[in-house]
């Protein structure tokens, strides 16, 4: 009977398509959502990413995300290298800046201070430099942070720090290293470009030292962002947490829990978190509407062979099997066009920096609303058949 049932669908090719098409389509939907909710989620604590050596991170108590922070005092360094499992803590100061480009241009950058005698939380750079150019005075690394030509500094000696006003529509090139700029009125000299993990939202970004980040940086009481510890041999990373927490007073996390509260976050605060799950419900609603009708239509114009089926002796339940058997055929079918073409897509976003990242439960997702759809589609299609009589085929009708 599932041969049959096969045959019945593939007969129609017009409605096998328009049904392909509606779980294709809500498949991709779904899948792409979920994969842009993985892409800017990942961006979303690219800080802690870029920071793996960091087995715990120690912050004001406050702060529950790397989105949004506040400072502290410099003295809660000490505080938390005192604690017993301590091997290692650095500080990182982060905080928003405006650079100004020598042709008059301004652009907000945020500001990444590291600490002076490691250089722990700098970027590799680039042409494969050491980010020992920090040392330099006044040096700076500069990364575009998943924005596009925010990093443009006038190509001609004329247009840079001119004497008559801002020459804005000029020509430009990249950021050089030993191009100087000025941030919030102080010089400083870019010795190199790194490229990070994008952020979210984007931003450009400014690596330098902790000293000379609180030199550019306007100025406040406490300038501690975060503290990034690593721990002894013999101690877990939850165990370390819970004990300068205990011990301090301030709030600590494991890298795990720190981007675990910060996709928490987002997901209470973001308003692209209400963008994504309007674009499900939209794919939802629309892939219904789509297959729903499509089968519903299908089944109806094939009374007769069922009529046929049931008047020789087929069974309610082997007919409905017949449906739920094509219902599945669609969206097995549809649902690997829909995740594959997702992919495709992906691929190319992902050239351009969109925040897309396919992982293990996206095409799950994809998979479960077609699921949805598809039994929905299938149990509205077969109250025809369950109100059928074998009369009708000999009705005339």
């Amino acid at each position: 009977m599932f041969y049959v049932a096969l045959k019945m669908l593939m007969g129609d090719r017009a409605k096998y398509l328009g049904l392909l098409l509606g779980i294709s389509f809500t498949a991709f939907l779904v899948t792409f959502a979920g994969c842009y909710f993985a892409g800017f989620m990942t961006r979303g604590f690219a800080l802690i990413s870029e920071n793996s050596s960091a087995d715990v991170w120690v912050m004001n108590p406050a702060v529950d995300s790397a989105a949004l922070t506040t400072n502290m005092p410099d003295s809660a360094l000490q505080r938390v290298r005192s604690v017993e499992g301590v091997q290692h803590a650095v500080p990182l100061m982060l905080g928003d800046v405006d650079v100004h480009f020598p042709n008059g241009r301004f652009q907000s950058f945020q500001v990444i201070g590291v600490d002076n005698a490691t250089l722990a939380g700098a970027p590799f750079l680039v042409n494969g430099a050491s980010p020992e150019v920090l040392r330099a005075p006044d040096a700076v690394i500069v990364d575009a942070g998943g924005t596009s030509g925010k990093l443009q500094t006038p190509l001609r000696k004329i247009d840079q720090w001119p004497h008559d006003g801002v020459h804005l529509d000029v020509p430009t090139r990249e950021l050089m290293p030993g191009d100087e700029l000025l941030a919030n009125g102080r010089r400083i000299v870019v010795e190199g470009r790194s490229k990070t993990i994008p952020r979210f939202p984007p931003r450009p970004l400014l690596y330098t030292t902790y000293s000379n980040a609180a030199r550019i940086l306007p100025a406040a009481m406490n300038l501690l962002t975060f503290v990034m510890v690593s721990r002894q041999p013999g101690i877990s990373a939850h165990q370390l947490a819970q004990r300068i927490e205990q011990r301090t007073g301030l709030r600590a996390r494991t890298t795990d829990d720190f981007k675990k509260d910060t996709v928490r976050w987002y997901l209470i605060n973001s308003e692209d978190v209400g963008d994504i799950v309007t674009m499900l419900v939209l794919a939802m609603t629309v892939g219904f509407g789509v297959t729903g009708v499509m089968l519903y239509m299908f089944t109806y114009e094939n009374l007769r062979q069922y009529a046929v089926l049931k008047a020789m002796g087929t069974s309610r339940r082997t007919l409905l099997s017949m449906i739920f058997f094509q219902a599945s055929v669609c969206a097995f079918l549809g649902a690997g066009i829909g995740i594959g073409l997702c992919a495709l897509i992906g691929a190319g976003a992902a050239t351009i920096d969109f925040p897309f990242r396919m992982m293990w439960f996206t095409p799950l997702l994809g998979v479960l609303g077609v699921l949805i759809i598809s039994l929905a589609a299938a149990l509205i299609s077969i109250r025809p058949v369950l109100t059928l009589e074998p009369g009708v085929v000999f009705s005339g009708r």
